[in-house]
């Protein structure tokens, strides 16, 4: 008996895809009434909703006429850096990738995904970001776009170009490594200490698997992590701020819009 599936030991990363995501736009934009249009060039995922939740209550965005995802929606908000787009509820790499997907085909440009996270490294505050500049590979949606590794990595100026940036606005951050996993309740001691030993300083959900997305379709994708709990061992824990860590996040992405989008993107819209 083989000890795992073809379909789990994949070797077919080079071949194209028979199921492109420009087709499903299509007929989504049918089905759904949909016109052509293009998303915000900035965007966010916001995994825990928060921020799409915020903007809501403080009647400062509207929905996307231009999102023809079938199965999310997308705000749009207003910030010093310009119009963003967000996308709340993606949660895990199966879901973030199939929207990012999605957000770089209707025009997005730069995506930032802001997940909450739990804290592996005593070293690390309570309380704080992180850059994730590598993203151990504990899914399995960054299978399907890269061969086997142990690690995949962010775009390594996008990384220090946004931790330099929060550095100066005296964020509370860090730059370093994450353990992305698909079973949040499987996080045993075994599976925490293997992690810790291969560098990573939180858990997360999402970053290898959008890292393997944007390796491969040449995508600019930033992940960073909220260090909200300690996987709440004990009462009192997911602690996020002010708004559930809503205003400072959207004072994340707009750091980041103002300071990293018009050096990487502002001379290639230019006619």
């Amino acid at each position: 008996m083989e000890s795992a599936s073809p379909l789990l030991l994949r070797a077919d990363q080079s071949e194209d895809s028979v199921f492109v995501v420009e087709n499903l736009l299509r007929e989504a934009r049918r089905q759904l009434g949909v016109t052509n249009g293009s998303v915000p060039a900035i965007c966010l995922l916001d995994p825990d909703g928060d921020v799409a939740r915020y903007v809501a209550a403080k009647h400062e965005g509207a929905k996307s006429t231009a999102w023809a995802c079938y199965h999310t929606r997308l705000h749009e908000a207003n910030l010093s850096c310009g119009t963003i787009g967000i996308v709340p509820f993606a949660v895990g790499g199966p879901f973030a990738v199939l929207v990012a997907e999605e957000l770089f085909a209707s025009g997005c440009k730069l995506l930032i995904s802001l997940a909450s996270a739990g804290r592996i490294s005593a070293e690390l505050p309570q309380s704080c970001y992180v850059v994730i500049d590598q993203a151990l590979r504990g899914e399995g949606t960054s299978y399907a776009y890269l061969p086997p590794e142990q690690a995949v990595l962010a775009d390594q100026h996008l990384a220090g170009a946004a931790y330099r940036a929060l550095m100066e606005a005296q964020v509370t951050v860090i730059r370093g490594v994450s353990w992305t996993t698909d079973a949040p309740f499987r996080e045993t001691r075994c599976a925490i200490d293997v992690a810790a030993s291969q560098g990573a300083v939180a858990v997360e959900m999402e970053a290898a698997a959008l890292y393997a997305f944007a390796q491969v379709k040449g995508a600019s994708v930033l992940c960073l992590a909220h260090v909200t709990n300690d996987m709440a061992v004990e009462a009192g824990d997911f602690e996020k701020g002010a708004s559930n860590g809503a205003e400072q996040a959207l004072k994340i992405v707009d750091i980041i819009g103002r300071t990293i989008f018009p050096q990487r993107f502002r001379k290639e819209q230019i006619p």
